[in-house]
């Protein structure tokens, strides 16, 4: 049946399979193009077939709703008629003949691999929450559609701090990444559902100072998750990590030790996320030159991404952490980009402390905030279960507002 619409469309319902119906959402989401569009491409093509194609499944079909252009469904239905097949038959055949001559796009990868290193010599600001967030959103599936949110979600929290996010189902990024716990503690290991590295075997502390006793991608784990297929990865940490300041006391070009290390199994990744310790000793130096743009690398493709939080502390943590990379660029002339700041655990019923400062941070233009993430129940209760956010809640806040850093950045 057809109902009229302004101007030179009309809507149309019938029925499809849930299948096709979801095939279809994702796909004109993959080439960002709209339903309708793809529907009034689809029977177009299969009108001009000079055969019938072979009978689809439609049982189980649900209804269908679209807007074609004037006229076409009443011909469409026509074609039906004459080529003896119902209508449900006709448009399942239409979107299926769509689908087969739009395959899904491949994943655009980096040029050169991206180099994340999350970062604040203050504590407790959401580094590895951060870092494991991002790192999920990266990696899930792009066959699939996921909820984002909007980025100018965060400009209207400076004018409502009820302000609801504006939600849109996307494709997932489906990139190769890896997760690497640079920190002593082993948080984002244990949060992941790992154990910690035995300090008697081997490790990323002593592949970085020239101690290895095997190869590094022998430590790496596989996240577990179907969302994430074979896409994402963890180099778990180890308490050695403590040292690690004075072992790479001892080392040759000791700035340049974590690349070393990491370079290996560079070339089985898109993103690397490095998960930074509360430090601003000789391994935060060591991050920060893995973070560097490399001669061959656009700018923004890897860097730093600094998590605050809205009070004053954060804010004297962030001028220690951008003295220290500014020294490292004017004495090791190294181009180190900032790729964001990203306010986390944000709560506007603390009050004016938490408001101000927000609006301090958003005032910073080099670098900008690229994301406010809430402090909100599902990132604890993920960590307490030892699962990853975007798998444990994958529409709650804090996850959609990751995906929305994944695309900021990417």
């Amino acid at each position: 049946m057809t109902s009229p619409t302004a101007g030179d469309r009309e809507k149309v319902v019938s029925k499809l399979p849930s299948g096709l119906q979801q095939a279809l959402k994702v796909r004109t989401a993959q080439h960002g193009i709209d339903i309708q569009h793809a529907v009034e491409a689809g029977i177009t093509d299969w009108r001009g077939l000079g055969s019938n194609l072979d009978q689809v499944d439609t049982a189980g079909a649900k209804s269908f709703a679209t807007f074609l252009p004037n006229g076409q469904w009443e011909a469409f239905r026509a074609d039906c008629v004459a080529r003896g097949v119902s209508i449900v038959q006709g448009l399942s055949q239409s979107v299926l003949v769509w689908l087969e001559r739009n395959p899904a796009p491949g994943t655009v990868r980096p040029h050169t691999v991206r180099r994340l290193i999350v970062c604040n010599q203050k504590g407790g600001v959401g580094k590895t929450a951060t870092a494991a967030g991002v790192g999920e959103a990266f990696a899930e599936n792009p066959d699939q559609l996921h909820a984002v949110r909007v980025s100018k979600y965060y400009a209207a929290l400076l004018e409502d701090d009820h302000a609801e996010p504006e939600l849109q189902d996307l494709p997932g990024l489906g990139l190769r990444v890896l997760l690497v716990d640079f920190d002593p503690q082993c948080h984002l290991t244990q949060q992941l559902g790992h154990l910690p590295l035995a300090i008697d075997g081997d490790s990323l502390t002593k592949h970085m100072a020239g101690e290895a006793k095997g190869k590094l991608r022998d430590l790496i784990v596989h996240i577990e998750d179907e969302r994430f297929g074979d896409r994402l990865d963890l180099l778990p940490a180890c308490t050695d990590a403590f040292l690690l300041d004075v072992k790479l006391s001892g080392v040759r070009a000791r700035e340049a030790a974590l690349e070393r290390a990491l370079a290996p199994i560079e070339a089985d990744y898109d993103v690397i996320i490095v998960d930074c310790p509360p430090s601003l000793g000789l391994s935060m130096d060591a991050a920060a030159y893995y973070g560097r743009r490399r001669p061959d690398e656009v700018t923004g493709n890897s860097g730093a991404l600094i998590i605050v939080q809205a009070e004053d502390s954060s804010a004297d943590a962030y001028d220690l952490l951008t003295s220290q990379i500014q020294d490292l660029r004017d004495d090791m002339n190294l181009e180190l980009d900032y790729l964001g700041i990203i306010v986390n655990h944000y709560d506007a019923r603390r009050g004016y402390i938490a408001t101000s400062s927000l609006s301090n941070w958003m005032a910073i233009q080099n670098p900008r905030v690229i994301g406010v993430i809430g402090d909100l129940k599902e990132q604890k209760e993920a960590v307490r279960v030892k699962r990853p956010l975007l798998a444990y809640s994958p529409r709650c806040d804090q996850a959609v507002g990751m995906r929305a850093l994944a695309r900021e950045i990417a």
